[in-house]
């Protein structure tokens, strides 16, 4: 290939897609210039974005594997986080690669949904099953990894559904409509995939590791309570106008 790494690099930056305005602080700062680098790498040596897709849910999984495998320890942790943080960073490259080809396929949209949708159930289905094995944890505290699950689930959902509907009706998704300020993107940390990754650092200490869990939990829930009644309110706002129309 003649292009130069630096080339390929500059090609992709000025290739980048919009910001989404709930795009939080981790996701945007580190983990889509990671996922640059990656997809430059990708290209370069001839990965397709389905392939580099694989490559995300191989370490992803790996990951989560690990996390229902292994019984909590400070070494474990560290693994994990690696693993999961270098599944989402490839996850992130898998459509700069894209954009490098010259766009990509609806195939590959629903691989990368599929593998996303995937990997948001089992995280947090292996992280009740780790945390079953730790004896002073109160059985109750059980029902924080299930809470997460449908949290997370319902939010991946609602968001995919939004962009479907918007879609269909002609609105500019999300990504496409203006990217988020700073201090949104700050504010929105809590919320953020890159940071619950971050949190399994402390997975050797299991106390711990379940009280940033469920503050995490409780964040991920009051913004998808409050997303969901906007989220609601411009539906109806699109039914009045298409019936306005």
């Amino acid at each position: 290939m003649g292009e130069s790494m630096l080339a390929t690099l500059t090609r992709l930056s000025s290739a980048q897609k919009g910001r989404a305005r709930g795009a939080p602080a981790y996701s945007v700062y580190v983990n889509r210039p990671v996922g640059r680098l990656l997809a430059a790498i990708a290209y370069r040596i001839g990965l397709s974005p389905n392939q580099v897709t694989i490559v995300s849910a191989v370490f992803t999984f790996a990951g989560i594997a690990v996390i229902a495998l292994v019984p909590p320890q400070p070494w474990v942790g560290m693994v994990v986080w690696l693993l999961l943080a270098l599944g989402y960073a490839w996850d992130s490259a898998d459509g700069q690669v894209a954009r490098l080809r010259g766009g990509g396929s609806l195939a590959g949209e629903w691989l990368d949904h599929f593998v996303d949708a995937l990997k948001i159930s089992s995280l947090h289905l292996a992280v009740l099953v780790g945390l079953s094995r730790v004896e002073e944890i109160p059985r109750s505290w059980l029902l924080v990894p299930i809470a997460f699950a449908i949290v997370a689930n319902t939010t991946f959902f609602a968001m995919i559904l939004n962009d479907l509907l918007k879609g269909k009706r002609g609105v500019a998704s999300a990504q496409s409509a203006g990217g988020a300020s700073p201090i949104r993107s700050l504010l929105l940390l809590p919320t953020d995939y890159g940071i619950l990754v971050l949190a399994f650092v402390t997975w050797g200490w299991s106390v711990l590791f379940l009280g940033i869990y469920t503050l995490l939990l409780i964040a991920c829930t009051l913004f998808l309570a409050a997303a969901a009644v906007t989220w609601f309110r411009q539906m109806q706002r699109l039914d009045r106008e298409t019936v306005a129309s």
